[in-house]
């Protein structure tokens, strides 16, 4: 699988390793005090109660040295554990995605430098993809622990709604524009999106630039190039982009819906809405949620299509290449130690491994290709396995992959592109302006 290999590498290179609001918490957390850890992660099914499981044996297993855990909504968590580090206030363990976010933790001493216990527990790294450890991995060290699942980016569709309309996936971008009069027609919202979460927005973008012009259009901004969002095939992902909105390709009051809430996810299972883009996590949700919509084999899903005319690849993923797990610099020796412990003996543990596949994931392990064969959810985990493994570039998302500065600034601007309150070049602008920060 291709993914980042370092801050300054998007472009991954050919696969040769297989894949195998309000805050809720779980127990009395807080960075201090006591022999045990303190853990905060995301709530919401079905990853909840998975993270949750591996927790909770290991605290069986460990009695004397128990991991207590806070979960937080996916928005409120960024500014919470952001706030929580700058005070010297953070968990033991903290749940991310890597990336530029791990950077800044980095170079603000905020996170321990993990490379030399990872070379003294090989058989720890070892089991993981490899691949996995790029957005881990800063100037060459590693500084967290991959965990969980990869998660590309998908295409979702209600195959009932198409049925009933009459019409195909799409092929292409063109298709895609052919079918939202269509649906319009028959008062079905083409997209389903949760546009006030602003992440949810991105992976469009994330997909248009890089149909129509490459991954290297991304990766001349992230290297810090002067005006390279200027390029030619991002101002026309940008156009495109908005001719969508135009069209109204996105359900009434889109900005308006929170991705938090699964409001989205409903409107697809329930045939409000035709299509939806995003993560390969929302399997488990629609399939938590959604009665039977998965079950009855109601649910379709593919990569996203390429752009007539584009020179991207497409068979190109973005996404998230796994989760991290980085101990606090902040926290005491023992803590530290029962961190340690848990990354050895909890993390992917063969319950957690079967819970991941059961819920639909992919666990970032080696050789898991039998079990996700086995699995009740088989079709979707090996479609998932092959997106990952086959992609010549799995680029990891943009606001993770971004300093946090550069990618708050994104994502305010992406929001003003999708309410037409800017211009393609306004944005871009408004992005060459913070390159590099």
């Amino acid at each position: 699988m291709a993914t980042q290999i370092s801050r300054r590498t998007v472009l991954g290179l050919a696969a040769s390793v297989p894949v195998s609001m309000a805050l809720s918490a779980c127990g009395t957390s807080g960075p201090g005090g006591g022999d045990g850890a303190t853990y905060w992660f995301l709530s919401g099914p079905p990853q909840e109660g998975i993270r949750q499981g591996a927790v909770d044996r290991f605290n069986e297993a460990n009695p004397d040295t128990k991991i207590t855990t806070t979960t937080f909504l996916n928005d409120p968590y960024k500014t919470k554990i952001r706030t929580a580090l700058g005070a010297g206030q953070a968990p033991t363990i903290i749940w991310g995605w890597g990336g530029g976010g791990l950077r800044t933790w980095v170079e603000a001493g905020q996170v321990d430098d993990l490379t030399s216990w990872f070379d003294q527990n090989p058989k720890v790294k070892n089991k993981l993809i490899q691949s996995s450890f790029g957005p881990a991995t800063i100037d060459g060290k590693i500084y967290a622990m991959p965990c969980e699942t990869v998660e590309p980016i998908v295409l979702y569709y209600n195959k009932k709604v198409f049925d009933d309309v009459g019409v195909e996936p799409p092929q292409s971008w063109d298709d895609i524009m052919a079918l939202v009069p269509r649906f319009n027609e028959r008062n079905i919202a083409p997209f389903s999106l949760g546009g006030q979460s602003r992440w949810t927005n991105m992976m469009w973008l994330e997909f248009l630039f890089d149909r129509i012009g490459g991954p290297e259009v991304f990766q001349a901004a992230f290297d810090g190039e002067k005006d390279a969002w200027s390029n030619p095939a991002a101002i026309d992902a940008l156009t495109k982009l908005q001719d969508l909105v135009k069209a109204n390709g996105f359900v009434e009051g889109f900005s308006s819906i929170t991705a938090d809430s699964n409001a989205d996810q409903a409107l697809l299972y329930t045939g409000k809405a035709a299509m939806m883009v995003h993560g390969s996590w929302s399997y488990g949700i629609l399939q938590a949620q959604g009665g039977d919509f998965v079950s009855s084999g109601a649910l379709g899903y593919m990569n996203f299509p390429p752009v007539e005319g584009g020179t991207g690849d497409p068979s190109d993923a973005v996404g998230n290449p796994g989760q991290y797990l980085a101990i606090s610099s902040k926290a005491s020796a023992e803590q530290k130690e029962v961190a340690k412990k848990f990354f050895t003996t909890g993390v992917l543990d063969d319950q957690e491994v079967k819970d991941w596949i059961e819920s639909g994931g992919v666990p970032i392990l080696e050789g898991t290709q039998k079990e996700l064969a086995a699995s009740k959810n088989a079709d979707f985990v090996t479609f998932v396995y092959d997106v990952a493994s086959n992609a010549k570039v799995f680029a990891q998302s943009w606001d993770q992959a971004l300093s946090p500065t550069a990618a708050e600034t994104l994502l305010d601007n992406i929001v003003k592109l999708f309410q037409l309150s800017i211009s393609p070049q306004q944005f871009a602008d408004n992005l060459n302006a913070v390159i590099g920060q």
